[in-house]
């Protein structure tokens, strides 16, 4: 890192834009997905599977995102992601049948995949260690609040254009995005030596083989294996908070507004706190945020089937806001810390393959245990995944900063 005072605003602008602007993107079309599968004729349980193909194509990418990233840099990697979503949401409003619609639908799932993990590794090398924290808290806040604003961007689009108003926002948000990564600064990073760009006159300086997955994955199979664990429970249980949450207001006779009301306002919560839960990670260390959070979202799952009114469920919604918005980037700030130089794309890479699994996992399990039980066992059943990931994190993230290395 360079010896002079390090400046967020240098980098903020091509940091954080592209990330605000993605997020407006898949926000818009995030509501409207399973209409346009209903349009082109998917019964709904096809349609509900239209809309996992986002996730499983991010699953399925996280590995072969490392090569991108790694092959090409950062900045191009960012680059490359936005305009291959654009092209997926002009694909998604042109599609003649559902078959297209959904390898467009993939793709999305696929661009994100490389965004994230290009994004997450930027910000790791280009931010010193004691700022690192507020810079993911901030990047995770970012992103929510582009999310936030998408279905709105999104709506309005569509009172003129239909459906394919949604698609259009996003294919916008998405170019804009590309535009925005072109200006990220390059990076003059260890690794990026390690990708040939280093100076090949130079013999006094060694360039080490390059990391592979494979390796990395048995060098740090300890991390994987506890860590790894932890997050992969934070993002089970974050998934499954925005699919509990509607059903047991409909489970508690709701209507449709006063439900949006109460997600919304959980919401609001969760996207003003990044900073502050930020801010104590770098002071006093990952713990400090990731078991709080966990315990606060485990503990008002649990005491969210005792709800029986609107303002009940609304205290208990605000208190899941409230603990997942302190978690604001605890997984991306974890992930740096262990993540090694060379290697740090590959270490990602697996990172997000967790998370991804766990966030699939986390509804699956609800809706297993609903059907075998109720509603308010499956909600149970997650309350107590949160209070284990608690538990688990308590164990496995060091107190302070013991794991963090000048990389």
């Amino acid at each position: 890192m360079p010896q002079e005072p390090f400046s967020l605003r240098k980098i903020a602008i091509g940091a954080y834009g592209p990330s605000l602007l993605y997020g407006v993107a898949t926000g818009s079309i995030t509501p409207v997905i399973a209409l346009s599968a209903r349009d082109l004729g998917a019964d709904i349980p096809t349609a509900a599977l239209i809309i996992t193909l986002t996730g499983i194509g991010s699953l399925l990418t996280n590995v072969p995102a490392t090569l991108v990233t790694t092959r090409f840099g950062e900045r191009w990697a960012l680059v490359a992601a936005s305009l291959w979503c654009s092209a997926a949401m002009i694909l998604a409003l042109s599609a003649p049948n559902l078959a297209i619609f959904g390898a467009a639908i993939f793709m999305v799932g696929m661009a994100g995949a490389v965004f994230g993990l290009a994004r997450q590794s930027y910000l790791t090398e280009a931010v010193p260690i004691d700022f690192r924290a507020r810079a993911l808290s901030t990047l995770g806040g970012v992103t929510r609040i582009g999310v936030f604003i998408g279905p709105f961007a999104g709506a309005l689009a569509m009172s003129g254009l239909g459906l394919d108003g949604a698609y259009w926002v996003g294919a916008a948000a998405t170019l804009a995005a590309a535009v925005l990564s072109y200006r990220v600064p390059e990076l003059a990073a260890p690794q990026h030596t390690v990708r040939g760009r280093g100076s090949p006159s130079d013999p006094a300086t060694p360039v080490p083989p390059p990391a592979t997955v494979r390796a990395i994955l048995r060098s740090h199979a300890r991390i994987f294996a506890t860590v790894g664990v932890g997050v992969l429970l934070i993002a089970a249980v974050r998934a499954t908070r925005q699919a509990v949450l509607p059903l047991w207001a409909q489970e508690i006779g709701l209507d449709p507004t006063t439900t949006s009301v109460i997600y919304g306002l959980s919401g609001a919560i969760d996207m003003l706190i990044f900073y502050p839960a930020g801010k104590v990670m770098d002071l006093y260390g990952r713990r400090w945020v990731a078991v709080p959070c966990m315990l606060i979202m485990g503990t008002a799952l649990l005491l969210l089937p005792l709800t029986q009114d609107a303002f009940s469920l609304l205290l208990v919604a605000l208190l899941i806001g409230f603990g997942n918005g302190i978690g604001s980037g605890i997984v991306m700030t974890l992930g740096a810390d262990f993540s090694p130089s060379p290697g740090r794309p590959q270490f990602l890479g697996i990172w997000r393959v967790l998370t991804d699994i766990g966030t699939m996992a986390g509804p699956g399990t609800v809706s297993a245990v609903t059907a075998a039980v109720t509603l308010a066992g499956g909600i149970w059943t997650t309350g107590v995944l949160g209070l284990i990931g608690a538990a688990a994190l308590w164990l496995w993230v060091p107190p302070r900063k013991k794991h963090l290395s000048g990389r």
